[in-house]
């Protein structure tokens, strides 16, 4: 979340970022609302610490009149300390209710979107960065969607997932399992490669970890809930890999920090039901593979294009046709500063299909993970926090499939062979 200071010192800045948001009207009364409980509350902090510093005072008076034998004098000033503690009491409940508002006012916030971010409402007003050079595949009218694909190589079966647990859980066999394994292998191998640590952590979290990331509550709605024991399923891996740093003070020679983590995802996906749901380009499990670095803030937007270039290449090796897109402000994450998405083209149903966000958070998130570094002037300061796909695999399987269909079978990228241990799926 942002720092109340910052949103004093910068108020027609975060209400410009509010408006590329499109926060309208009363939604923007919030900025106001937090900055007068900020004032609420140094006031009440004053008022709190200047009777708690005069009781002090008469309670070390009360002593020495004691020691001095003045017992009339004493009793006189130890009621008046009496008469204070109920006002001290209601001062300290004021002051709870006021941080708590406080925090919840601030929760409602989003990030302040980097001059980059362009305006617009959708996805339908997202600017392409870079588009894709090339012709793109055609298939011709015979050419299948992955979905027919994958039964007629008996991959998965979307039939018996929905029996084991519901719609959108598909179920991976046969050599739709190896490709799946294969491409997550191949996707932490290359991760490996460019430097980042492999992590392998719980697949829920606790209220505290899905907070600190962004998730709550921005997203609960789009969680699964272990009400009994309050715990969330996890919507992607940077939730678990990046509050691996929470409440952490890192050196800061031991920047950047590099973390990838496999698992797999779970999303109610609430409201896109009838939504290019069709087969595998919307599930409720999928797995991905993700990349987390959390950098000092002079190098984070080095390490965005880093990011960039490190998903860019996977998709090169698996010779996917792909554009990169710069979200506008009305699609852009609320806790991002900057997000840029990887699509990659899908022949069968001529349409282009997310496999990637990469962001930039910036200090919001480290502010509410707590996750601060000791900088040459002593002092401790907020790290910047980014995360990328590296990559999600149901859609790279839907395009891998749809792209490279033929009369003879599927034929793999070179990258895939070793890893799937076949060329061609048949």
């Amino acid at each position: 979340m942002l720092q109340v200071n910052f949103i004093r010192e910068n108020k027609e800045r975060v209400l410009a970022g509010l408006k590329t948001r499109n926060y309208a009207g009363a939604r923007l009364e919030i900025v106001d609302q937090v900055l007068a409980l900020d004032d609420r509350r140094k006031s009440t902090q004053t008022e709190l610490d200047t009777i708690l510093a005069a009781n002090n005072k008469l309670s070390k008076e009360i002593g020495g009149l004691y020691k001095a034998g003045k017992r009339t004098e004493a009793e006189g000033l130890k009621a008046q300390v009496e008469s204070q503690k109920g006002k001290v009491k209601e001062l300290e409940s004021a002051m709870r209710q006021i941080k708590e508002d406080l925090t919840n006012g601030l929760l409602e916030i989003p990030n302040v979107p980097n001059p980059k971010v362009p305006a617009g409402n959708t996805d339908e007003d997202n600017e392409v960065l870079q588009d894709w050079a090339g012709d793109l595949p055609d298939m011709g009218d015979k050419a299948q969607p992955h979905w027919e694909l994958g039964e007629k190589y008996n991959l998965f079966d979307f039939g018996l997932g929905a029996k084991i647990t519901g719609a959108g859980f598909p179920l991976f066999r046969g050599k739709g399992a190896r490709l799946q394994r294969g491409l997550i292998n191949f996707f932490l191998d290359e991760a490996h490669k460019a430097g980042y640590e492999e992590i392998i952590p719980p697949l829920l979290v606790n209220e505290d970890s899905a907070r600190a990331t962004g998730q709550l509550p921005d997203k609960e709605g789009q969680m699964y809930h272990a009400t009994k024991d309050n715990l969330y399923l996890i919507p992607t891996a940077e939730v678990p890999v990046t509050n691996v740093y929470r409440d952490v003070i890192i050196n800061e020679k031991d920047f950047p920090i590099k973390m990838t983590g496999h698992t797999p995802c779970f999303r109610r996906e609430a409201g896109s039901y009838g939504k290019d749901t069709k087969g595998l380009n919307r599930v409720h499990q999928f797995d991905k593979v993700e990349i987390v670095q959390i950098v000092h803030p002079e190098k984070s937007y080095d390490v965005l294009q880093e990011m960039l270039n490190h998903v860019e290449g996977l998709l090169q090796k698996l010779e996917l046709p792909y554009r990169i897109l710069t979200l506008c402000g009305g699609d852009l994450g609320f806790t991002s500063a900057l997000t840029y998405d990887f699509e990659v083209y899908s022949a069968a149903q001529k349409r282009w299909l997310e496999v990637s966000s990469v962001s930039n958070f910036e200090t919001y998130q480290s502010n509410r993970l707590k996750v601060r570094y000791k900088g040459a002037d002593k002092k401790t300061h907020l790290a910047h926090t980014l995360n990328g796909s590296a990559l999600a695999l149901a859609r790279i399987v839907a395009a891998l499939l749809e792209n490279n269909q033929t009369e003879e079978g599927i034929k793999l990228p070179k990258a895939l062979h070793s890893y799937v241990g076949m060329e061609v799926i048949c």
